[in-house]
């Protein structure tokens, strides 16, 4: 359910990971009126972000004083930041005090990113999603989003691939998956590109374009941390992957520099297809 903001409740952290969604994020939401105070990762965020301040993934308590300083209650989370091991952070004392709550909750990433949420908004935050505060950051309606448009053979792997997805998704495996016909990959923990990797690998003879790749939200997910999230890169590797084009959600999969993302599409003439589901 989406939190109720008051009009004059603007200031907001955003805690950055890795990649170029960051920056998109922050343009859009001071764009949006957001008085945004940026808090990179160390080792993820890239440096030109240039963020009013840097920590390390297991000292939050720092970030924490200096937003209850300065009056910040609104935090959203976005950028890359893998699949980190709890095991392998050392964390401060407000940090320690999170990750038992968190642990007492895991049944896997999912459920560890619900159960952050929830420790966070016991401590008096409130853990907004991006793309509900600036919708530009998705598609906002759905349907074919470029110039090339899927065929009836397409239209039969789509749905496979959205089928698939939601059935991985339950089961917290990974949000994306590529279909031909048949299933050719699913991901797992070693991410998407990866896993797209992979098929660029397993395809680089194939002759004939075929097949489509699907990013997609899991059922029941917590859309405040770690949605999916699509690029110009994404675009690259399913055409050199010899794939036929893109689905994601509307409104709840990030297209990382959205233009650019269509122009190459148009460029490959790969489609992209966003859908309600």
């Amino acid at each position: 359910m989406k939190k109720r903001i008051s009009s004059g409740d603007k200031k907001i952290a955003l805690i950055a990971g890795a990649l170029q969604l960051p920056f998109f994020t922050r343009d859009a939401l001071q764009r949006a009126g957001w008085d945004v105070y940026v808090v990179g990762l160390k080792n993820f965020v890239d440096p030109k972000l240039n963020p009013d301040m840097v920590v390390r993934l297991g000292g939050a308590g720092r970030a924490i004083r200096e937003f209850r300083r300065r009056g910040i209650r609104n935090l959203t989370f976005v950028g890359a930041i893998g699949h980190p091991n709890l095991y392998d952070i050392r964390p401060d004392l407000w940090s320690l005090s999170v990750l038992i709550s968190i642990m007492k909750h895991q049944r896997g990433y999912d459920s560890m990113a619900t159960a952050l949420n929830r420790v966070l908004e016991k401590r008096g935050f409130r853990v907004l999603a991006a793309q509900d505060l600036a919708p530009e950051l998705a598609f906002e309606n759905a349907g074919v989003q470029t110039k090339v448009k899927p065929t009836k053979s397409d239209m039969a792997d789509i749905e496979r691939a959205v089928d698939v997805s939601h059935t991985i998704g339950k089961m917290d495996i990974g949000a994306s998956v590529v279909v031909d016909k048949q299933v050719i990959a699913v991901e797992a923990a070693e991410g998407t590109a990866k896993m797209l990797d992979r098929v660029v690998e397993m395809r680089k003879n194939k002759k004939r374009i075929s097949g489509v790749f699907a990013k997609m939200t899991k059922p029941g997910q917590d859309l405040r941390i770690d949605i999916p999230a699509i690029g110009v890169d994404t675009v690259r590797a399913v055409a050199k992957a010899h794939l036929r084009g893109i689905v994601v959600n509307t409104k709840t999969c990030f297209v990382v520099d959205k233009e650019n993302v269509i122009k190459e599409a148009n460029k490959s003439k790969i489609f992209i297809v966003a859908i309600d589901e």
